[in-house]
This record gives C-alpha cells, structure tokens and sequence, in this order.
C-alpha cells in the first residue's frame, strides 16, 4: 500500500484536497506520538485510507474518529492545521508500520542497492523486526490483529518461491489482497458499523490486488535489468492480462463501496471510485496528470468543469507572517516540492509568503473529476459537489 492513490489537488478541489492533508498529517503525527521519530518515515499515501475509511463512517464525536489541532510543520508552511486524530489514525499507523516492514524485508531479500551488503541488510532487518514489534503494539491497542498482515507477508516469500509460468497470478496476489481486506474491514468495527465490514473487506481485498499488480507493472523493466523477481515476468502473465485484472479490480472497488454506508463519503468516493483508475493509467502509461508524464487527457473529465477554474470562487487567502530566511525558507520549500504543492496548484512563496500560482495550473487537464459522462455522469461528494454518482 504505497503510492497507489496520489491525488492532484486539481482533481480533489479545495474542500476534499483539505481533508486529504488533515488525514496525511493525522497518520504522521499517529506515528510520531505511539512510535517514535524515526517512524514517520513511513508515512504514505495509500496507508492513510484506513484513517479516511474510519472517519468517512463514523458518526460525528464517534471514536474512531475526529480533529485536533497540531502545531507548524514545515509541509504546511509552519502553521498549525486541524488533523485527524483518533482510532482510525491508529490503525492507519500500525498498518503502515507492518507493510513498511515487508517492503524493507522484500528489498534485503532481493539484494536491491545497498541492501546488497551484508552490514546494511543485517540493519535493515533490525529496523523492520522492530516495526513488526510496533506495528503489533498499536494494532492490538485499536483491536486489530495485525498477526493476520504477518502471516500474509510470510506466505507471499513462499508461494513467489514456487510460482512460475502458468501459475495464476492471482495466487501471487492473494496474500496481499487478504492483508489490505481485514485492515479494511476492521474500520468498519472502529467506526461502529459492523455491516460495514464484509463490502469493505470486498473493496480492500481489490485494492490489494490492484497494489500488487501496478506494482508488478511500474517495476518490471528495472527488475528484468536488476534479474530480480517480478509476477508479471515469473508467472508469465502479459501485460494486456494484467490490465484487464486491474480494470476488473477499479470496478469491484466501486460496486463494494456501493454496498457500504457513510457518514460523508466525499473523500472515500474521490480516493477509492476514481484514484485508481488514474492510477492504472499511470501504470499503463495511458493516461496520467499533466504535471506527471504524457496525458491525453483525464478519461474522468467531462469537458468544463474545472474545480477552481473559470467560475469558481478562489481559495481563501491564508493569514501570512514575517518573511522567512534563507535555511527556514528552503525547509518549507522542501516540504512543498515533497508534496507536489509545488508543481500542481497555488502555494505560497516559501520565503515571501506571496500566494503564486504552479507551473501547470493552466494546463492540467486533471483538473475535473466527474469522468466520462457516458459512465459517470456526476460524483456525489468529489470535488463537483453535490451531483450524484453511478460509481
């Protein structure tokens, strides 16, 4: 669960780009405070859905969920912004721990880089048993077995162990869909509503296949050159195989989050019924943001409709404080390029403070995420609010 759902701001507007940050930084400060420091590096995109899942369905003040107010941060421009905090965070946080593990323990195996030598991969193990450790501490203090993430990350060395060409790559697959299908479910016990919890059991277990296999695909050139292991090449699957397994796995995400109720289901819509496909055209090389790669245009975007385009109110200027020097001024602007503020949308000067508009605000044709009119007329709750949504 990393880096699948990478919103553009032009595609969330301003309302749903807002709680995607509060979120973001809920999970970092989740890890900071039950983990330590150093665990904020394993802060990521695609683990903070577990926090958005949880307060999507939570009654307002329920305990999987809610704000408070953290203090400045150089991501947000040295100031202080309302953050998830609560039990969905938690669980985010512990998962994130566990599947960060893996994925060290999946690079030590396959010798990648530094890894190679021994010293450096005896420490990385170490680094990884001890997020394991953390891992299980946080999930157990939510309630959640994080036993059942270990034991899939076990199964996965064994069965690439034997996998070969004609192997099903959905067997491949599985243990990650098992993984992300209970993390997913078990935000439907935080949130109080266990009849929640067998559609997004459904959702997660395709959004791991969906990882597993963009994954697979955004890797496979630098693993045939490294000779590592890769599915789509061990198992023989074509890549036209893998796509039809993906778009297959974007629209069951959909269906399964049908059959779930909301309390506000604006993010989970826009992150989980129209991220993916996006995602899956980045890995294709398809279709992609403006600001990331050739595009040929969002196949979401009905023409017109540009969330904070012609029309549209602009954002509220936020109050601004002294100009900053030279150090503090690159530290903010680090934290501004590490979140594509930079390169997509409006920002502040990192050392004047003046709002300036991105390189590509004009010609981002991801923009608008309402989609295909002929699939998707309207989205309830994304960033065209309010206009109802068959996906």
């Amino acid at each position: 669960m990393f880096g699948i759902v990478r919103p553009c701001r032009h595609r969330l507007g301003e309302r749903l780009a807002g709680q995607w940050m509060a979120h973001l930084c809920g999970l970092c400060l989740a890890l900071r405070k039950d983990h330590g420091q150093f665990a904020r590096v394993v802060t990521n995109y695609d683990g903070l859905l577990i926090s958005v899942l949880t307060e999507a369905q939570a009654a307002p003040g329920g305990r999987g969920a809610g704000r408070r107010t953290a203090g400045p941060c150089p991501l947000r421009g040295m100031r202080t912004a309302s953050v998830a905090h609560g039990e969905g965070a938690r669980l985010a946080a512990a998962v994130s721990l566990v599947l960060a593990s893996a994925k060290v323990r999946d690079h030590v195996a396959d010798g990648d880089g530094l890894l190679a030598r021994r010293p450096v991969a005896l420490a990385a193990r170490r680094v990884a048993a001890g997020w394991d450790a953390a891992g299980a501490r946080g999930g157990t203090a939510v309630g959640f077995d994080t036993a059942v993430l270990l034991d899939a990350v076990d199964r996965q060395a064994g069965i690439e162990a034997l996998a070969g060409p004609g192997t099903p790559l959905l067997t491949v697959t599985e243990p990650t869909e098992t993984a992300t299908a209970a993390a997913f479910a078990h935000t439907a016990h935080l949130a109080g509503r266990p009849g929640n919890a067998a559609p997004l059991a459904e959702a997660g277990r395709l959004f791991g296949r969906l990882a597993h296999l963009l994954d697979a695909v955004e890797d496979r050139a630098a693993d045939a050159a490294a000779g590592a292991w890769n599915p789509l090449t061990a198992t023989g699957t074509p890549l036209a195989e893998a796509r039809r397994l993906a778009d297959d796995a974007v629209h069951g995400v959909r269906l399964a989050l049908r059959e779930a109720e909301f309390t506000d289901r604006g993010l989970v819509h826009r992150l989980l019924a129209h991220e993916p496909a996006s995602s899956v055209d980045r890995a294709f090389g398809t279709v992609t943001c403006a600001h990331g790669g050739p595009q040929a245009g969002n196949p979401y975007a009905p023409p017109g409709q540009t969330p904070g385009g012609p029309g549209a109110p602009p954002p509220p200027e936020p109050p601004r404080g002294n100009r900053r020097g030279l150090l503090a001024g690159c530290a903010v602007w680090l934290g501004l390029a590490c979140t594509c503020q930079l390169c997509c949308g409006t920002y502040e000067d990192p050392w004047s403070g003046q709002r300036k508009e991105s390189p590509c605000s004009d010609c981002c044709d991801c923009a608008d995420c309402c989609g295909n009119c002929a699939d998707c007329c309207s989205c309830d709750g994304c960033c065209c609010d309010g206009c109802g949504c068959d996906c």
